[in-house]
């Protein structure tokens, strides 16, 4: 049997400089409290290690606003521009771990919206990185993440539209999307702000998927760009697996099985992979 393993499997640049952001604060600033905007990667076992390791989570405005001392790091998936301004007010310490893909989209939706243009952002409303997005447009911004959304899309004629993207959305149905608001016959300008080792991840899934026996994807269950990955591995192979870590796997292989595919999202660790994948090499 073989184990084939995506290359793009794990940790994408964004979260690398993440981690290394938020090991080197730790290292030089012993005994100073530290904190993350939200779970700094969408990954529990990572969430559970920095916390070992002292650096806890603020998860609501409120409780950023109520804190009085120590530095707060901003997670790869970046906030509105408002958060900046309350730790500017409270005198805390700021360091910025934004994914560079997602700065360039603040910065696009800063401009065009400052214009007057309506932003439309393609991805799942609610998501950290669509929320925000959403804060650095001076104008209300849509959220379309289904078909239905934006066939019922409506706006004056003569107003002019600037059409972005969450950077790990599905690439396919974002040119779905954007296809249906192009009929429509607006004045609109499309940025593809889908990071490349999204897209790089996606096809090298959906390739191994189609020739897998069983196809194993990887990470944690908040992940959005891994439940997309999910869902593009279960449309080529039936018999995908959804796993965080090698204990939720519960693989019972018949002989016919000839190739084992494994994948896993953005913000999954290289060692929970080779994990997943020794096991299954040394025990089928």
């Amino acid at each position: 049997m073989e184990v084939k393993k995506a290359k793009s499997a794990g940790f994408c640049f964004g979260v690398k400089k993440a981690m290394e952001t938020v090991y080197q604060q730790i290292e030089q600033n012993q005994g100073k409290p530290i904190y993350t905007f939200g779970p700094l990667i969408h990954n529990e076992e990572v969430v559970k290690e920095l916390k070992s390791k002292g650096v806890e989570v603020v998860d609501t405005v409120e409780e950023l606003k109520n804190l009085k001392e120590g530095i707060v790091i901003i997670r790869s998936h970046g906030v509105s521009k408002d958060i900046y301004k309350i730790m500017e007010e409270n005198g805390i310490e700021c360091v910025d771990a934004t994914c560079p893909f997602v700065k360039r989209i603040h910065k696009i939706v800063e401009k065009e919206s400052a214009v007057g243009k309506q932003i439309i952002i393609i991805g799942n409303d609610g998501h950290p990185e669509v929320e925000g997005i959403k804060g650095w447009s001076s104008t209300p911004a849509i959220v379309v993440e289904k078909e239905a959304e934006a066939l019922e899309f409506s706006c004056k004629s003569d107003e002019k539209i600037c059409i972005v993207s969450q950077t790990t959305f599905n690439y396919n149905k974002f040119q779905e999307l954007v296809e249906i608001f192009e009929k429509k016959g607006y004045d609109i300008s499309v940025v593809n702000t889908i990071c490349n080792a999204t897209e790089e991840r996606q096809t090298e899934a959906k390739k191994i998927a189609a020739e897998a026996d069983v196809m194993i994807v990887i990470g944690g269950t908040h992940s959005s760009n891994t439940r997309k990955l999910y869902e593009i591995c279960k449309n080529e192979c039936e018999n995908t697996h959804f796993i965080q870590t090698l204990g939720d796997l519960n693989l019972d292989l018949p002989k016919s099985v000839r190739l084992v595919g494994i994948t896993a999202g953005a913000s999954t660790p290289n060692n929970i992979i080779e994990e997943v994948q020794n096991y299954v090499r040394i025990n089928f």
